[in-house]
């Protein structure tokens, strides 16, 4: 047989294939496939090295580019690096005012990185990076264990290329560190299988606890799925796998809640407040904002929940819900680029497992899999509250494996009997097909985007579709080349997608992978369009369509000339005045930023700063301060606890890095929490430990506290102002008050 060949037809290895010598395979217990060598061929090694230093030169290239990336969770890394107790908090700021949205693990490694190197964009995305390489090692082993190694490197070779795989390994959302647990949890499910074992499936339990603590309760996506697949699959007795998963599930309480316990029994007055809720509680955050109410859109004090797009759910950044979501102009660039494929594998491999004993480990990762994939992509697709398309890296291990794992055992069974064998190629030349027509559509998308590369995907891909089904009949010297051709036809618009994606800078809250896609919206995308709230586009510049709470939208269909956004803090990037009531300094339009623009990649053409109702920043992206604005909020920075205060966290964020001082974010994210309250900002000020309030900032939507309105608008009343290179900016420390 041909070595190429050879690739897909390798049996799985043992565990131990390093240490032990070869020996004869084993019996196989009744129901169960034949025992493999205990020795991978030589090739694999070589491969799977190639496979990570690969993953890990378009992961690490470049990485700096990106600068602050999200600056909302660089804040906190920077405030985690100089305070531990705003590390165990995942505080915004050192003087731990309030935290994050999130749970806070995943900071807890960047803020590492940042203690040992020093504080850079570098040194917080390095490992975000490293976990990206990890994910991929990790997934090749899990695959390989039951399937062999040539699917465990399809599997990898995948996610590393899968567009918003490559755009959250390099960027500093929490994303990075909660797929690595769950590859690890599957990993984990997949070693308990084998043998029953309570050590492995309590670990999977603790993984899952610790992705809570990475990402709150999107890690318990895939809780039915790990604990169904151990319930139907180990090799035991019943009662002992329920008992079994009982005790997983005490590894998983302790894991996520040891530190959940902590936050709630700490007094209010000796902790952060916990952004994100509206009254100072983790479990609150925990089951609404980041719980149940992404599910049902009711989320106070969001910007995104419960809002309608032409008759489907999500809200003003969360695109329209439904089957065909990951399908859609905004998310299908992302993932879907091989989800049919998966789909189809998945049903594919089903039926080759038939009616097979309970504990056959075919059916079982099948199973495991296509849960994660199914389970969570199903809620992606129907959730009403918040959304985003950078969301869907979670589904990218699944796909990868569904992929590498039916590829191999559709190609073991081209050799079967009459039309078993020729069902088994046709299957797979059905799936390269529609692999390659889905990339020419969504190459189509982006359509100043290599055009001629839709074409030569999907003549290739057909041509390649149509040598699978005859595979039986080539010489054996040509079917190395077929498989090639296969392969390169359907990764070829995902790996353009993803290099583009690695050679563009990403800022912002919503990053998104690949070129501008005709249609869509989201930060990181080039093209006609005004801007919002420092990064989100609207295509072709027209008025946004079902939201009440934008009035005027882009009026000038395509112009990317703005109207007025009174209830947009920060979000009037030029034309029009764009008067704020409430905010201090109103807005100062027409910044240094060109807007809509053709900017390349999605950059702006014109420059950085832009000047936004009196401040700098929006509620999706900051800006870097002048040199004269920084040099204003550093003197005598160590009289104050806070150098500034501003509403919003991005906001504030910008200041933040730029000084290296502490800076208090009003509100927290969408300016929306009760933090500080009028009289605690008051009582702040009178103790002398805020210098200046800097105008601008923040977006109150969908409920949530008035409280940030409240102290601009004293403020603006009770303080004299001055204009620093645009921006608003209240000495707080004069002594003036009306």
């Amino acid at each position: 047989m041909d070595r190429t060949e050879s690739l897909l037809t390798a049996p799985a290895s043992r565990p131990d294939a390093v240490t032990e010598p070869p020996a004869a395979p084993e019996p196989a217990p009744a129901g169960e496939p034949p025992a493999p060598p205990r020795r991978d061929p030589r090739w694999v090694r070589p491969a799977l090295a190639v496979l990570l230093l690969g993953t890990g030169l378009l992961y690490l290239w470049g990485l700096g580019a990106s600068g602050w990336a999200n600056s909302f969770y660089s804040a906190a890394v920077q405030a985690g690096a100089e305070s531990w107790q705003a590390f165990f908090y995942g505080s915004s700021d050192a003087a731990n005012s309030i935290t994050v949205d999130k749970t806070p693990a995943s900071l807890w490694l960047m803020a590492l990185s940042v203690r040992i190197f020093g504080l850079s964009g570098w040194s917080i995305l390095v490992p975000q990076a490293l976990l990206g390489v990890a994910s991929v090692g990790v997934l090749f082993a899990t695959v390989r264990r039951w399937y062999g190694p040539a699917a465990g490197l399809i599997a990898g070779t995948v996610l590393a290329l899968t567009p918003v795989a490559t755009l959250m390994f390099r960027f500093n959302n929490p994303d990075a560190l909660l797929v690595f647990l769950l590859v690890l949890g599957a990993y984990a499910t997949v070693r308990a299988v084998e043998t029953a074992g309570t050590r492995w499936i309590v670990l999977v339990g603790v993984l899952v606890g610790l992705g809570f603590l990475t990402k709150m309760l999107q890690a318990f996506l895939v809780v039915p799925v790990f604990a169904g697949v151990y319930l139907l699959a180990a090799p035991t007795g019943l009662w002992r796998r329920v008992r079994q998963l009982l005790l997983a599930g005490v590894g998983l309480v302790v894991a996520a809640g040891w530190w959940v316990a902590t936050v709630e029994l700490v007094p209010a007055s000796a902790r952060p407040y916990i952004g994100g809720s509206q009254h100072n509680s983790i479990l609150e955050l925990t089951l609404g904002y980041n719980g149940l109410g992404r599910i049902t859109g009711d989320e106070e004090g969001s910007v995104g929940g419960g809002a309608r797009m032409g008759g489907g759910g999500g809200g003003p950044f969360s695109g329209q819900s439904g089957w065909l979501r990951m399908f859609d102009t905004e998310v299908g660039g992302q993932i879907s680029w091989l989800l049919p494929a998966a789909l189809i594998l998945l049903v594919a491999g089903l039926l080759l497992a038939g009616r097979a004993a309970r504990t056959d480990r075919r059916r079982a990762g099948l199973l495991l899999w296509g849960g994660w994939l199914l389970v969570t992509g199903l809620i992606f697709s129907f959730m009403s509250g918040i959304f985003h398309a950078y969301y869907t890296v979670a589904l990218a291990p699944a796909v990868g494996a569904l992929v590498g794992i039916g590829t191999v055992l559709l190609w073991r069974e081209r050799r079967a009997a009459r039309w078993r064998g020729l069902a088994a190629t046709s299957t797979l030349a059905v799936t390269l097909a529609v692999t390659a027509w889905w990339s020419w559509r969504l190459l189509g998308r982006s359509a100043e985007f290599h055009p001629w590369l839709r074409t030569v995907v999907l003549v290739a891909g057909l041509a390649v579709a149509v040598l699978v089904v005859l595979v039986r009949r080539l010489p054996r010297r040509l079917v190395p080349v077929v498989l090639a051709l296969g392969a390169s036809a359907a990764l070829a618009g995902p790996a353009a997608y993803a290099a583009q994606t690695a050679a563009t800078p990403h800022t912002g809250s919503i990053p998104s992978a690949g070129p501008f896609v005709q249609g869509g919206f989201g930060p990181g995308r080039g093209g006609p369009g005004g801007r919002l709230g420092g990064g989100m586009e609207f295509p072709g510049g027209g008025q946004f369509p079902g939201f009440p709470g934008f009035p005027g939208g882009n009026q000038n269909g395509g112009t990317g000339q703005n109207g007025q956004f009174p209830g947009l803090p920060g979000g009037n990037q030029g034309g029009g005045p764009g008067q704020f009531p409430g905010f201090p300094g109103g807005a100062q339009a027409g910044g240094t930023g060109q807007n809509g623009g053709t900017g390349q990649d999605g950059r702006r053409a014109g420059g950085g700063r832009s000047t936004n109702g009196g401040g700098m920043g929006g509620l999706l992206d900051s800006r870097e301060p002048s040199a004269e604005l920084t040099a204003l909020l550093t003197a005598d920075a160590d009289r104050y606890t806070w150098v500034a205060a501003t509403v919003g966290s991005n906001n504030a964020s910008g200041y933040q890095l730029a000084t290296g001082e502490p800076v208090m974010p009003i509100g927290g994210f969408n300016g929306s929490d009760p933090s500080p309250t009028l009289a605690q900002f008051q009582r702040y000020v009178a103790e002398g430990k805020i210098h200046y309030f800097v105008g601008g900032g923040g977006f109150r939507a969908n409920g949530g506290s008035s409280a940030s309105q409240e102290i601009a608008s004293w403020v603006a009343g009770a303080f004299p102002s001055k204009t620093v290179d645009g921006v608003t900016v209240y000495d707080l420390s004069s002594g003036k008050q009306g």
